[in-house]
C-alpha cells in the first residue's frame, strides 16, 4: 500500500481509539512505529493527503536541512542513500515515505482530517477530536504537528493595499515566474538564506528587507560519494558511529556557545565569511550583527553574502509600511516591485494548535498560555490529562529535531504503557512541580546567549524564554528516557 492511500472514517457512530495522533510529520511518523511496536490500539490524523509536514508544505527553491542528514533521521532508521552531507527537502520528503512503507504504519494514517477541536470531556475520561471529515475519541492524544507549519505574516501597515504576487514561503507557488520581476523579500531567517541567492539569477531587482540581520557561517557542505554509500549499506555501524560524532559535535556547540570566548571564536569565523562574499564596505556594515552570535538561530550558507552582494540585489533595513507597490523601509528608503516573498518564519511562541485544545477546566490551551506557552518537559500541559506533544515548549537544542522526537515518543510510550498497567485512567501535571521545574529552568537560561538580548523567536511576547532547552541534550534524554508517576497526579479506574 502506497503511503498516501487514504483511509476511511466510520461515518454512523464516533470511533474510539486508545490513542490518536495529529499529523503525519517526522513527529508523528515516529510515533506510530513506536505505537505499533507495542501494539497500541491507535490512528493517525493527517490533514494533507500525504505524509511529511514541514518537508512537505516548504517546496520553495534549494529547500534543505541545516543539520546533517545522518543526525537529521531516526536512529533505527539509518539511510545509507542520503546524496549529500545536508540533505535537501525532496530528499528529506521520500526518506518520510519510505520508512512509512519500511516499517508499515499505512493503514494507521487517516488522511485529510483536519484537526478543528479537540476536548476534554471529564466523565468519559476521554477526548473528543473534531475533524472536518468525522468525529473520535481516544484516551491518549499525541499532538505532533510541530511548531513551524503554520506560516507567520507579519502585521505590515498598509499590507492590505499591495496590488502585486505576494505569497510565504512555506506556500510557494512553484507555477509562479519570477522571471523579470521586481521582488521584495520580507525576512532574513533560515527560508531566505536558502531561496534567495536561488532566486536572484530570475529576478529583474531584489529588495531585502531585514530588521536583524543573522550570523551566517558557512555550511560544510558536499555530495557523498558512492564509495562511502557502499560503506554505510554494508557496514551500517560506521553511519552509526558517524551519527553519534554529529551529535557530539551538536553537543560541544550546544554546551560552549555559553563560553564567550567560544562564540567570539565562531563571531570572528562569520566576519571572515562576510568579508569573503561581499566586498563593498558599506553593504558589509548593514550585514554584521550586533547582538552576540547564538542569541538567534545560528544560519549555514555558502552563497547568501554572494548572491547580497550582486548588483541587482538591494540590501533595506525593516519594512514599516506599503502604499500600493511601493515598500518603505525604517530608514525612509523606498521601491516598488511586483512581487512579495514573505520569509518571516512561523507562529512558534504562540503555537495555533493551543487554539483547538481544550483542556478540564473548559479554556483553550492558547488562553491557558496567553502568549508564552509552557509544559511539563516539554511534553505535557496542565489542565491537559493524557495529552501529550511533541517539540513542545522549552525542548530545543542545537541538535537534531529527530533526537529530541525520539526521546519525547520513548517516554510518552512510557507513561501510555504504565497507565494500561496499572489501572490509570488519567495522568494529569502536577501544577507545582512543573511550575518548579519551569523556574528552575528559566532560572538556568538567564545568562545564556539565547537571552543576550536581542529579538528573536526564543522569546515570546511576555518576554520569556519559552523555546530553548538549557541543559545538555543528554540530560534531556535522561529526564524523557521514562515517566516517573510520582511526579504526576494520577486517576486510576474505578
Amino acid at each position: 500500500m502506497n503511503s498516501t492511500t487514504n483511509t476511511s472514517a466510520t461515518e454512523n457512530h464516533i470511533a474510539f481509539h486508545e490513542t490518536i495522533v495529529i499529523g503525519a510529520g517526522v513527529s508523528g511518523i515516529c510515533a506510530a512505529i513506536k505505537l505499533s511496536k507495542a501494539k497500541v490500539d491507535y490512528i493517525v490524523l493527517e490533514k494533507a493527503n500525504e505524509v511529511g509536514g514541514v518537508w512537505r508544505e516548504n517546496v520553495y527553491p534549494d529547500c534543505a536541512c541545516d543539520v546533517p542528514s545522518a543526525l537529521y533521521s531516526y536512529s533505527f532508521a539509518l539511510n545509507p542513500n542520503w546524496d549529500r552531507v545536508f540533505a535537501s527537502q525532496a530528499e528529506i520528503k521520500a526518506y518520510t515515505h519510505d520508512t512509512v512503507n519500511r516499517f508499515g504504519v499505512n493503514a494507521h494514517i487517516h488522511f485529510n482530517r483536519q484537526l478543528t477541536k479537540c476536548e476534554w470531556l471529564e466523565t468519559e475520561k476521554c477526548w473528543q477530536l473534531e475533524t472536518n471529515n468525522g468525529v473520535y475519541r481516544a484516551r491518549f492524544v499525541i499532538m505532533a504537528c510541530g511548531p513551524m507549519h503554520i506560516p507567520l505574516i507579519p502585521h505590515i501597515k498598509g499590507i492590505e493595499t499591495f496590488q502585486g504576487k505576494s505569497f510565504h514561503s512555506a506556500t510557494w507557488d512553484p507555477d509562479y515566474d519570477l522571471s523579470g520581476k521586481r521582488v521584495a523579500v520580507i525576512g532574513s531567517g533560515g527560508s531566505a538564506i536558502q531561496f534567495l541567492p536561488a532566486i536572484q539569477r530570475q529576478a529583474a531587482q531584489i529588495t531585502l528587507f531585514q530588521r536583524t540581520p543573522p550570523w551566517v557561517l558557512p555550511k560544510v557542505d558536499t555530495k557523498i560519494s558512492d564509495r562511502w554509500r557502499t560503506i554505510f549499506k554494508r557496514f551500517p555501524f560506521t553511519q552509526s558511529l558517524f551519527r553519534k560524532l554529529l551529535f557530539f559535535q551538536f553537543e560541544f556547540l550546544n554546551h560552549n556557545l555559553k563560553n564567550k570566548w567560544f562564540s567570539q571564536r565562531l563571531e570572528t569565523a562569520a566576519v571572515k565569511h562576510i568579508a569573503r562574499g561581499v566586498k563593498d564596505e558599506a553593504l558589509r556594515k548593514k550585514l554584521k550583527p550586533d547582538y552576540s552570535l547564538g542569541c538567534k538561530r545560528i544560519l549555514l550558507s555558502n552563497n547568501w553574502y554572494k548572491a547580497l552582494g550582486k548588483d541587482n540585489v538591494d540590501v533595506f533595513p525593516g519594512i514599516t509600511e506599503i502604499q500600493g507597490n511601493k515598500l518603505i523601509a525604517s530608514d525612509g528608503a523606498s521601491c516598488e516591485v511586483d512581487v512579495i516573498i514573505y520569509g518571516t518564519g512561523f507562529e512558534v511562541s504562540d503555537p495555533p494548535i493551543g487554539k483547538l485544545i481544550y483542556g478540564r477546566n473548559g479554556r483553550s490551551l492558547s488562553d491557558q498560555w496567553a502568549g508564552s506557552p509552557s509544559a511539563y518537559l516539554g511534553t505535557m500541559a496542565e489542565d491537559c490529562p493524557n495529552l501529550f506533544m511533541t517539540l513542545g515548549p522549552n525542548l530545543y537544542t542545537y541538535t537534531s529535531a529527530f533526537v529530541i522526537i525520539e526521546a519525547q515518543v520513548k517516554y510518552i510510550l512510557s507513561a501510555i504503557t504504565k497507565a494500561r498497567k496499572k489501572n490509570i485512567a488519567t495522568i494529569s501535571v502536577d501544577g507545582e512541580k512543573s511550575a518548579k521545574l519551569n523556574k528552575n529552568l528559566q532560572s538556568a537560561l538567564q545568562g545564556t546567549v539565547w537571552n543576550s538580548g536581542c529579538a528573536s523567536y526564543f522569546i515570546d511576547k511576555t518576554g520569556r524564554n519559552s523555546v530553548n532547552w538549557p541543559w545538555t541534550t543528554m540530560k534531556m534524554q535522561r529526564r524523557l528516557s521514562k515517566i516517573n508517576l510520582k511526579e504526576f497526579q494520577i486517576e486510576r479506574h474505578s
